[in-house]
């Protein structure tokens, strides 16, 4: 059961790795309206759900820290991070962010039942070496200028590693809740793309399809194999597994005829992929399913 969730929580990783693809096949939709948007489609599976079968609407009654705690991380996420792009180099503002999988491999040390080996954390920072190589591809320079931008970035790690960590402590409550995080993400997003951006609409077939892709898995499906994951499988790997998506996005970008391949990128897989294999080594020799029994 504990392989079977820690799979089902990677499918988010790869569903993420199309973030960039959809986002660029989306148009020039601001932001928050696009993400408005998005996460309104992407709760519609979980509409769908309750209509088909209303005996569950009960499981959204929680108590106020699981919803606290579900929309500060996914909407606070998404929050921090565009105010982080719009303070400071993409970048640098893109690196400090993806702090979060370090942060939930060394964070987990904190979960009951949970023991930090010295795999998961080499294993997260050759990812985060990896990553490096894929983002800083024209370099790093970090000014103090864009300190605000700075902070924003380091606080969304902060948030979603701990909405990551808080989750796992939460695993009694049905997934079934991230429709509701969702639909609040989506309203809120909304007040603020009403209160900062211009509205923008899709202007081709393509880029609606790119909307609704972007709703349905990265925006959508993503979050609640991720929920699941984080309750039911080994967080440590998961934490270290992440930093494949910026590896795979990059790939799929290569793939789509938006990028060229090159040493570093291979390189970077070489990093991302050791490490995560290197985190999930005691799963592989059997003892992540003994411990998780």
């Amino acid at each position: 059961m504990k392989l079977q969730a820690t799979l089902i929580g990677f499918t988010a990783i790869v569903m993420w790795s199309f973030l960039a693809l959809f986002t660029a096949a989306s148009g020039k939709m601001p932001p928050f309206q696009l993400s408005a948007v998005a996460f309104a489609i992407g709760s519609l599976p979980g509409i769908v759900t309750f209509a088909l079968r209303p005996e569950r609407l009960a499981l959204l009654k929680q108590p106020a820290k699981v919803w606290i705690v579900g929309i500060a991380g996914l909407f606070g996420y998404h929050f921090l991070y565009f105010t982080a792009l719009r303070n400071a180099p993409a970048v640098e503002a893109g690196l400090i962010a993806y702090l979060w999988p370090l942060l939930i491999v060394v964070g987990s040390a904190l979960l009951p039942g949970e023991r930090l080996r010295w795999y998961h954390v080499v294993g997260a920072f050759a990812g985060l070496a990896g990553t490096i190589l894929i983002i800083g591809k024209n370099g790093i320079a970090f000014d103090p200028a864009f300190a605000f931008g700075y902070g924003a970035a380091l606080l969304c790690a902060f948030t979603w590693s701990g909405y990551s960590l808080l989750t796992r402590r939460f695993d009694a409550v049905s997934t079934d809740v991230v429709t509701g995080f969702c639909l609040a993400t989506s309203l809120l997003s909304l007040v603020c793309h009403l209160g900062l951006e211009e509205t923008v609409w899709p202007v081709s077939t393509g880029e609606w399809l790119a909307v609704a892709g972007l709703g349905l898995f990265p925006v959508g499906a993503a979050f609640y194999a991720w929920d699941h994951g984080v309750k039911n499988g080994d967080i440590q790997i998961l934490g270290a597994a992440s930093y494949a998506a910026p590896l795979l996005s990059t790939l799929i970008l290569l793939l789509t005829g938006f990028g060229e391949p090159s040493l570093r990128i291979a390189l970077a897989c070489v990093l991302i992929t050791g490490g995560a294999l290197l985190a999930a080594s005691e799963m592989f020799r059997g003892k992540g399913r003994v411990r998780g029994a």
